[in-house]
């Protein structure tokens, strides 16, 4: 059975169709369909139902696609193990936070792709959390708190945050000096998240409330800073605007513990030699002082 076949079907499947997969493939709709057709002609069954939608997953479909990504990934295992030390090739799909990403991890991408010229490193930019294995992600960079998950997680660094909001807004409505004050305020948060400070040992939990709302770290700072709320923000995208006078910090008695950068991939053992590389790259730069002075106070 043709490995190409297995893969290009276990991407139909994931992906919910033949054009979304060509795409992750980076190769032709004929080339997929044909592909398809072939596996499903020596298996002597129908895997895949097409619909105006893209593709679904028949009942034998759904059965063969577990297998089959179990058996790509020992491939992908075994190519790994008898590679040469360091030599890396094939495809890294890996998502990454749109707020710090480009000023942040991008330049690690980069350096990835120069130390291993046979790697192909498709990177892509957004605040949304992108599903990992439906979307075909070897990998994905996300920071703050983790939500509970089947994922696994690898902390590579640590973020630190607080909380602001512009001179204007203080000097309108006061600022919160406790935790619990911070309910009798205007928010402005990602969604409904609850936000962490520490009082000595202990770490107190609340939940804010707001008319205000973005998945953009960028799009909270311009509504701080045209004084809507108050906002927990990582000091890396703040300090510009603290500087400049356009925030000031809130209630820092009880700064927010640090949350942490992480490196997040889908479930098994162990992660493949391209993603274990990438972790130890962004490990080595945010333990640099400088790489990691930008996420902290």
């Amino acid at each position: 059975m043709d490995i190409e076949e297995l893969r290009t079907f276990v991407e139909v499947a994931n992906a919910g169709g033949v054009s979304p997969a060509a795409r992750r493939l980076n190769v032709s709709k004929s080339i997929v369909s044909r592909r398809l057709a072939r596996l499903e002609a020596e298996l002597g069954v129908q895997l895949l139902a097409r619909t105006t939608r893209g593709a679904a997953l028949t009942e034998a479909g759904a059965t063969f696609r577990d297998h089959a990504a179990k058996a790509c990934a020992e491939i992908d295992a075994a190519r790994d193990a008898i590679l040469p030390s360091g030599d890396l090739r094939g495809r890294l799909r890996v998502a990454a936070p749109l707020t710090f990403g480009p000023t942040h991890f991008a330049s690690v991408f980069a350096e990835m792709a120069r130390r291993h010229p046979q790697l192909h490193v498709h990177a892509s930019y957004s605040d949304r959390f992108a599903d990992l294995v439906a979307e075909g992600f070897d990998c994905a960079i996300r920071v703050g708190y983790l939500p509970d998950s089947n994922l696994v997680a690898r902390c590579v660094g640590p973020l630190y945050g607080k909380l602001v909001a512009s001179p204007a807004y203080v000097a309108a409505h006061g600022a919160p000096e406790t935790p619990d004050e911070v309910l009798a305020h205007e928010a402005l948060m990602q969604g409904t998240e609850a936000w962490q400070f520490s009082d000595g040992d202990a770490v107190v939990t609340v939940h804010p409330r707001g008319r205000f709302k973005a998945d953009n770290g960028t799009a909270l700072i311009a509504a701080a800073v045209a004084g809507l709320g108050i906002a927990w923000l990582p000091d890396g995208l703040t300090q510009p605007y603290l500087d400049a006078g356009t925030l000031v910090p809130v209630m820092p008695r009880y700064p927010p513990p640090a949350a942490g950068i992480y490196v997040i991939r889908p479930p098994g053992p162990h992660p493949s030699l391209k993603v274990r590389a990438l972790t130890e790259l962004l490990i080595s730069c945010f333990d640099d002082g400088a790489q990691e002075a930008a996420f902290r106070r």
